[in-house]
């Protein structure tokens, strides 16, 4: 009989792994069996956190140090992935957040959030993702963002970033499911981590998100592990191009 959630003798790969969201991440995949390349640009040689947790579950541990928003980087990143040997599970998880007015968003600005969380998510997905369809099998999940579904404030190259996540989540889905490739989303609610620490800070801004959370709290980055291992697991093989809330009810209310 196959455990739905096992993942052991499986190779994760998980980008933004150094903190917050994919940290977390990380550690539940490393805690359901499956060994973790984590990739960050400021990723520590030795002795990162996520190091240390991924060794504490008794899982081997690979760091790779990438910047996502440079082209180049991102294609050697691939490069590099693919030859340490069958990648199982791809979560592309790193990103960035730019804040200001529509009005005053320079293009540079812009031009970096497409770039680190849209277009190095498709390069990774495509060179890793032929890997998987050649196998026969594969999972990849992207972070989405309630910004999938809404337009933010301050945040236009966010939200443009993030709806775009989530049509390719569907669109690498209608392509490669019948090829054993299960590609999804998850679309974290606010979570108390470094990208949403501006909102936090703000009383106006915190109380009125608070006010509508119906789970009356903030996100915590371990609330997405048990959607990190379902979508990595075989509980989700006939789940396809989903992009799933993990909100506390935000999108409900």
């Amino acid at each position: 009989m196959t455990v739905l959630f096992d993942l052991s003798g499986q190779t994760a790969v998980v980008t933004g792994a150094r903190r917050g969201i994919g940290l977390a991440m990380a550690e539940a995949l490393a805690l359901a069996g499956a060994d973790i390349v984590g990739v960050s640009a400021q990723l520590e040689a030795e002795g990162s956190e996520v190091e240390r947790r991924v060794r504490a579950t008794g899982r081997r541990f690979t760091g790779l140090r990438a910047d996502l928003g440079d082209r180049a980087a991102v294609h050697r990143l691939a490069s590099d992935i693919t030859a340490l040997g069958p990648v199982d599970i791809l979560v592309n998880n790193g990103g960035t957040i730019a804040r200001t007015p529509a009005v005053e968003h320079p293009d540079e600005m812009w031009d970096q959030v497409i770039e680190v969380n849209l277009s190095s998510q498709f390069i990774l997905s495509r060179e890793i993702g032929r890997t998987m369809v050649e196998r026969g099998r594969g999972k990849i999940i992207f972070t989405a963002s309630l910004l999938s579904f809404q337009g933010g404030i301050t945040v236009p190259g966010y939200a443009a970033s993030k709806s775009g996540v989530a049509g390719l989540t569907k669109a690498l889905a209608n392509e490669w499911a019948a090829h054993g490739v299960n590609v999804n989303a998850i679309a974290p609610g606010y979570i108390a981590t470094d990208n949403t620490q501006a909102l936090r800070d703000d009383p106006d801004r915190n109380q009125a998100i608070l006010g509508r959370i119906p789970a009356g709290r903030w996100g915590r980055a371990d609330d997405l592990g048990g959607a990190t291992v379902f979508l990595a697991s075989t509980a989700s093989d006939y789940v396809n191009g989903v992009v799933l809330p993990v909100d506390g009810g935000w999108l409900g209310r």
